[in-house]
């Protein structure tokens, strides 16, 4: 489990893993004009030999301010048990709807220190929802089914995105400072400071290592292993 634990700092617990403090990098793109303009980019990430590097998610946040909330409405499908998306970047203040699709029963939880939450047992074509009023990052699971894993990254600020499986990102920023701060569910974030116009800019690469991430299995919802049972002919391994 991971948290948020200031501005580019995250950690996560039991399994090991502790991140916390960011490389920050001092970069300025200057643009002509006033106005809004957009911001591109790429996240290159370390990655182990023949491992695909986990999804990366890119926020800005205004250097000589506060954020404006801008909350939206996301939904994170369970079907053919799994998670659908089982990644998602929304701003801070947003609703997740949790619709199950499958014909068996699912208990979603997040034991992530940000804001633990749990869903309860509920059946097909029923849905659940969760409004994430703190920003982190959070692991989620179903009790009952311990392959299914999901993570959801909840920025403190309306400007976030889910990079392509190239690493690219697009970002709508009003004119002004930055702190751009990139992160996966596998790896440290790390943050550059940027100033933004209106003329269409590339920021410097943002670059996230896996190296150190080391994958463990999680506990159900009771900090527990789950019984053998749970994953029947399946030989019980470390998350992704």
């Amino acid at each position: 489990m991971r948290t948020f634990l200031g501005l580019g700092s995250w950690c996560e617990a039991p399994a090991g893993r502790l991140f916390v403090g960011v490389a920050t990098i001092v970069a300025l793109i200057v643009a002509a004009r006033a106005g809004a303009g957009p911001l591109g980019g790429v996240v290159q990430t370390k990655a182990r030999p023949g491992t695909a590097p986990a999804p990366a998610i890119v926020y800005a946040e205004p250097a000589d301010g506060a954020a404006p909330r801008r909350p939206g409405r996301f939904e994170m499908l369970q079907k053919g048990r799994a998670f659908v998306p089982a990644v998602l970047a929304i701003p801070v203040g947003s609703t997740v709807d949790f619709p199950n699709r499958d014909p068996i029963f699912h208990n979603i939880f997040s034991l992530s220190p940000p804001e633990p939450f749990d869903l309860g047992l509920y059946r097909a074509g029923e849905a659940r929802s969760r409004v994430f009023t703190r920003p982190g990052a959070y692991r989620v699971f179903c009790n009952i089914h311990p392959e299914m894993t999901a993570f959801i990254a909840v920025a403190p600020s309306p400007w976030v995105a889910l990079a392509d499986a190239q690493g690219r990102y697009r970002l709508e920023l009003p004119p002004g400072r930055y702190r751009l701060t990139a992160l996966s569910e596998r790896a440290s974030p790390t943050s550059i400071e940027v100033v933004v116009g209106t003329a269409p800019a590339d920021a410097p690469p943002l670059t996230l290592d896996e190296l150190q991430f080391v994958a463990a299995r999680h506990k159900n919802k009771f900090g527990q292993d789950y019984p053998a049972s749970a994953y029947g002919t399946r030989k019980p391994g470390p998350d992704r």
